[in-house]
């Protein structure tokens, strides 16, 4: 699926959470029903992918998680704030650059009309993997070799 078939088909699931739900409620709830959508649309993902900090050769935790992984190409932020603000765009591309997936959707649900709670980025990365398959994965040095390449090292 490419990135705008892919894209699409999630504002779609969004389009009918929103439709659904409405505004209001907290960004869990939100999370929790579009990956209920995803599922039904039979649309790979993940939820709150861990997503490490390589400092100076360490791999750190520091607490990030991607809202939705989907199909390995799409960075999902979940947002349920009065209006979207520079720092939110700014977090979704960190993610992207962390994670090296070069797009991403910022969805904001506390709108009217989720149209215009809907923010598409796109980022040009250098060493962009074709697809991640996972940053969480039983063997810490696959996941640092294959997400960080010279990080050599994880703190918990």
């Amino acid at each position: 699926m490419e990135f705008d078939e892919l894209s699409r088909s999630v504002i779609g699931c969004a389009i009918e959470v929103h439709r659904t739900l409405g505004p209001g409620l907290l960004e869990s709830t939100y999370r929790q029903c579009l990956a209920c959508e995803l599922s039904h649309a039979q649309i790979p993902f993940q939820m709150e992918v861990p997503l490490p900090v390589c400092y100076k050769n360490v791999l750190l935790d520091c607490g990030y998680r991607i809202d939705l992984l989907v199909s390995a190409d799409l960075i999902v932020e979940i947002k349920a704030v009065e209006m979207l603000l520079p720092i939110h765009q700014a977090q979704i591309l960190t993610y992207m650059r962390l994670a090296k997936i070069p797009i991403g959707l910022l969805i904001n649900f506390n709108v009217t009309k989720l149209q215009n709670g809907i923010k598409r980025s796109s980022c040009k990365l250098e060493n962009v993997r074709p697809r991640m398959t996972s940053l969480v994965t039983t063997k810490c040095e696959e996941a640092v070799a294959a997400t960080w390449g010279k990080c050599v090292m994880q703190i918990t």
